[in-house]
């Protein structure tokens, strides 16, 4: 990705209220909001119980900036105050025009609008209990829902033993996985879409936001379009232009597909 390309996209900020929602919801929010734009802002908000204790893990293996707010008096809320004066901060000095708020605190309603009526986006991640107002007052709301199991968030072969001195073993082909994040990622992309595809091109994009490391090869692809065609699930597609579009072939069986091993 050149530097100019990198210029015209759009900047997201990622701002988290980690004293009313759980770590768990963290992943999934950087997932959706993915699409929209390069996150270039990301900050934890919380007093020094939450940031110390559960919150601890998540926002370092995440990279996101802890930003510790102590409770001045009691039963007052610091960490919203700073939250939404960084949000109006970044939005002013041009640093980012698109705003993912995670939480579900109605309070964060009014600075929803006031960012809005300046002219950027809005998209609130939260849990169920989130407030109509607080729903209503984003550009677009994503819910949360805890998962009843969680799946592995990358699915790598393991590698294999290395043969003993003197026994030659002829080297087997590198195992092909299909993890199940790809036809989450083009579901996602393509409902979007009146047509109901996404470009191939703007998948691995959306891909690589998500996570930087991601590359086919990890999975055993030579490359992205590979990777795609060995689903059943997905349908890969040449339009007229020369490039690739891909979309779904029907509803997934409840990720059964997702971590299974292909046959060579």
């Amino acid at each position: 990705m050149n530097s100019s390309s990198i210029g015209n996209e759009t900047r997201v900020a990622v701002l988290v209220d980690c004293d009313n929602v759980t770590p768990e919801i963290l992943e999934y929010a950087l997932r959706v909001i993915a699409q929209f734009g390069r996150v270039v802002l990301r900050r934890g908000y919380g007093n020094h119980a939450t940031l110390a204790n559960k919150w601890q893990e998540a926002l370092v293996r995440l990279a996101f900036t802890p930003c510790l707010q102590y409770q001045y008096a009691p039963g007052k809320n610091t960490a919203d105050i700073a939250l939404a004066l960084d949000a109006m901060e970044a939005m002013f000095d041009g640093r980012a025009d698109t705003f993912c708020l995670v939480t579900s605190d109605s309070d964060f309603a009014y600075l929803c609008r006031k960012l809005r009526e300046r002219g950027a986006t809005v998209c609130i991640v939260g849990e169920a209990k989130t407030p109509d107002a607080l729903r209503n007052a984003s550009d677009q709301f994503f819910e949360w829902i805890k998962p009843e199991s969680l799946e592995p968030a990358v699915d790598i072969p393991e590698r294999a033993a290395k043969p003993e001195i003197g026994k030659s073993e002829p080297v087997k082909p590198a195992v092909k996985r299909r993890p199940r994040f790809l036809i989450d990622a083009v579901s996602l992309l393509a409902s979007d879409t009146s047509e109901g595809k996404v470009d191939l091109g703007a998948l691995g994009q959306y891909l690589k936001r998500t996570d930087p490391a991601f590359s086919p090869k990890s999975y055993g692809h030579s490359g992205l379009l590979d990777m795609v065609r060995t689903y059943d699930l997905l349908v890969s597609q040449q339009e007229a232009e020369g490039l690739w579009s891909v979309s779904l072939a029907g509803p997934a069986p409840n990720g059964s597909e997702a971590l299974h091993p292909l046959p060579n």
